[in-house]
């Protein structure tokens, strides 16, 4: 399956292979990111959650500091643990939740049996992107958890890419 000329997302995009999450986190670069531009981004994910009822719950964090946080009716303090355990996923290797967990099922394994990683401490399944700016690479990240994985990482997809739009 392939794209229709002229756009860029996934050919499928509840399976994307790793050279499309690759391209996604190439391309979803900021010029900055400010407590304003978290908030920004935040608003603009609670926008598109509640848009189609999904009880989510998100977080943005630069460093060590957490920038925003809500949580959508129908979320539980669960969603706050998956947020926890995705992030450290890009945290530990810069990459996307999604896109390290599908690097292992591209080698026929899974993240949980391969990665020698603490499955109660680390997560890599979607919803936890990168945030990277120009000439300073990650300095954070952005997570949404409570919908299934590939809708999660879809939904911070999308808010980036109206962020760099």
């Amino acid at each position: 399956m392939s794209n229709p000329p002229g756009t860029s997302g996934p050919a499928d995009p509840s399976n994307p292979s790793v050279a499309e999450l690759v391209e996604q986190q190439r391309r979803l670069t900021l010029s900055r990111f400010t407590h304003e531009d978290a908030w920004t981004l935040g608003s603009l994910l609670v926008e598109l959650a509640r848009e189609r009822d999904a009880p989510v719950a998100i977080d943005i964090r630069r460093g060590a500091q957490q920038l925003f946080h809500c949580a959508l009716p129908g979320s539980s303090a669960d969603n706050d643990a998956w947020i926890e355990r995705k992030r450290r996923v890009v945290e530990r290797y810069a990459e996307s939740s999604f896109l390290v967990g599908t690097r292992f099922r591209a080698k026929g394994t899974t993240f949980e049996d391969s990665s020698r990683l603490d499955p109660d401490v680390y997560a890599a399944h979607g919803g936890a992107f990168p945030i990277t700016v120009e000439g300073a690479g990650v300095i954070g990240v952005v997570t949404v958890s409570g919908l299934p994985q590939a809708e999660d990482h879809a939904l911070v997809v999308k808010a980036l890419e109206r962020m760099t739009a």
